[in-house]
């Protein structure tokens, strides 16, 4: 649990705005990949709902989509990007999460003065320092509020989806490589919305 926002405290001293940068969809076999940037004030305090915040799968759906809306009410601002199955088929997805954070970042009010991306590799756009932190959505307060608002943000739009496409069933497993989703795949073909890159070796696929 993140009760504090004690990581970020050693920055604020020499930067105004520290932002937390996180993603949603890099593994799933469908849907787009998703990226939140969060800017809380300088020598924020959380407190409330805030009190929980925590990497976003270590929560279940309900406390998700409480704790979005509380750090949507707390931050200074924030800004989420999604890139579409079809440019991460284009670049790949590493390229395509790397260009989610980027617009994520980019849609922001203000510029940063510092990103903490968590994750152990980043290919910046701005002209701002960075800094990557492995585990950071379970260890940064600011990259945790980003992994929420990414995760809740993707989770919505794939149940959106669900109704254009009810016999995958996106609401359940959000387009990741399950058993069910497999299966799917496997009697009705892959719909506009499966990444065609993406290779399922149950399927014989190579």
């Amino acid at each position: 649990m993140l009760s504090t926002a004690e990581y970020e405290e050693k920055f604020w001293k020499e930067h105004r705005r520290v932002c937390g940068i996180d993603e949603a969809g890099r593994g799933p076999l469908a849907g787009p990949v998703v990226a939140a940037a969060v800017v809380f004030p300088r020598f924020f305090k959380p407190g409330g709902p805030l009190l929980d915040l925590n990497d976003s799968k270590a929560l279940d759906p309900e406390r998700r989509e409480d704790l979005a809306a509380a750090v949507r009410e707390a931050a200074e601002s924030y800004g989420v990007s999604v890139v579409d199955r079809h440019t991460i088929d284009s670049v790949n997805i590493f390229r395509a999460t790397m260009l989610a954070m980027n617009r994520a970042a980019e849609s922001l009010p203000d510029l940063p003065s510092l990103l903490l991306v968590d994750g152990n590799r980043f290919t910046p756009h701005l002209p701002v320092p960075y800094m990557t932190v492995v585990g950071g959505d379970a260890r940064v307060f600011s990259i945790a509020a980003a992994s929420v608002l990414a995760k809740t943000h993707r989770d919505r739009l794939m149940k959106e989806y669900a109704e254009r496409f009810p016999e995958y069933g996106f609401e359940r497993h959000f387009g990741y490589p399950t058993r069910q989703h497999v299966e799917a795949i496997a009697r009705h073909g892959r719909c506009p919305l499966h990444r065609r890159t993406f290779r399922l070796k149950q399927l014989g696929e190579k």
